[in-house]
């Protein structure tokens, strides 16, 4: 069955049942003020030349798209790496970040807030900010401090207010829950910067607009740089905002095979992994429905991954809908598996690959071993030099 076409504008934040707007009252007038300026200025060309200007000169786009022949034929395909690890900040977020913190400007805000896991979104959020001359608060978790210092080192150079989340279990869903309360008490002075396609409507469709560069530049290389589209587009899933801006490049390609890898941790049970289209189901969290990793009275479970921003029990709705139409297909990648993804493409290509992106290219080598010889593209969503430290507790290069 040939899956439902996704729309460009979802009808009032839906994708089939996904989606919708489930905060307070008290954020409801702030989201239909985010709604307007996405109809006033989004689209304008005013906005959209100051976009691709700073893109270019600033982020450093396009981001190249790189054959990774050894590591290709390690796995036994045809490898192909679209390389957001080399935009500003180090990773894919930065493209988002810059789209939200224009539009917030222009909205007259002079306060900006968000959330981080793996420190990638503060990092970039920060840079903005920076950049547009915003203040800038980011509330992450405080395990996630720990694990990701560097980050969160490069954020305090940025100017931003990192603030420490101690209350369950303390990573990227905390962050969110400090985050939305903090926008909750001051909706018209605050904006809030999200950082993936979860959230109430319009940020799924705001986040999936802004990344979708990710896509458009990686169809048009793949057609001059291998002459035809990959037989499948791999990205890995915590949100998932790198998956929905690689997919959108090949959403409308039926040969090409749509492929979210999540995190799957230390094994199947509740509390050691973090693939929530593999083992979650629907419900509401942080403000959509989509699928969460939840008990059968609904309390959302604890999640693990050695990755900081695979690390969450949610899924922006728009992969729900993906997953439920047929048009994409999400498996799991454990820590050992990402590790050694990792440290393959480290000796095999020279490119240190963040865990996150590790978990992807451990999906690759999975789908190579049943396609054998497949034209396979693999978003690298992010730079490595942030995980160090996470490598080295686990046994560094070996």
């Amino acid at each position: 069955m040939k899956p439902a076409p996704v729309p460009d504008v979802p009808l009032a934040g839906r994708y089939g049942r996904f989606g919708g707007r489930y905060v307070p009252e008290i954020l409801i007038g702030a989201l239909h003020a985010l709604e307007r300026a996405l109809d006033e200025h989004l689209h304008t060309s005013a906005f959209q030349a100051e976009l691709e200007a700073e893109r270019k000169s600033w982020v450093g786009r396009p981001t190249p798209l790189t054959r990774a022949a050894r590591l290709g034929e390690r796995y036994g395909c045809e490898l192909w790496l679209k390389r957001e690890d080399l935009a500003h900040t180090g990773a894919h977020k930065i493209n988002n970040a810059l789209g939200q913190a224009l539009l917030a400007k222009r909205m007259g805000k002079r306060r900006v807030i968000a959330e981080t896991g793996a420190g990638q979104h503060g990092v970039a959020t920060a840079a903005a900010c920076a950049r547009l001359g915003l203040a800038c608060r980011v509330y992450m978790g405080a395990v996630d401090v720990e694990r990701q210092a560097l980050n969160v080192q490069r954020m305090q150079l940025f100017g931003a207010e990192v603030v420490p989340v101690h209350a369950l279990d303390a990573t990227l869903r905390a962050a969110i829950d400090e985050a939305l309360r903090d926008w909750s008490g001051d909706p018209e002075g605050t904006y809030y910067l999200l950082g993936s396609v979860v959230g109430p409507h319009p940020y799924p469709a705001l986040v999936r607009e802004l990344q979708a560069v990710i896509g458009r530049e990686a169809r048009a290389q793949m057609l001059e740089a291998a002459g035809a589209l990959p037989d499948a587009a791999l990205a890995c899933v915590g949100g998932g905002s790198n998956a929905i801006g690689l997919f959108a490049g090949f959403r409308d390609d039926a040969a090409v095979e749509l492929l979210g890898v999540e995190a799957g941790g230390r094994g199947t049970e509740a509390g050691a992994h973090g693939a929530t289209l593999s083992f979650g189901r629907p419900g509401v969290l942080h403000g959509a429905y989509s699928y969460l990793l939840q008990d059968e009275r609904g309390q959302v479970h604890e999640t693990h991954s050695i990755s900081a921003g695979l690390d969450y029990p949610g899924v922006g709705p728009e992969h729900a809908y993906l997953k439920e139409s047929g048009r994409a297909r999400y498996i799991a990648a454990s820590d050992d598996e990402a590790l050694a993804a990792l440290r393959e493409c480290c000796a095999l290509e020279g490119i240190l690959p963040a865990l996150e992106s590790a978990h992807a290219l451990a999906g690759a080598r999975r789908h190579a071993a049943e396609h054998p010889g497949a034209r396979v593209l693999v978003c690298c969503s992010g730079r490595g030099d942030k995980d160090l430290g996470i490598l080295a507790a686990a046994g560094g290069a070996r």
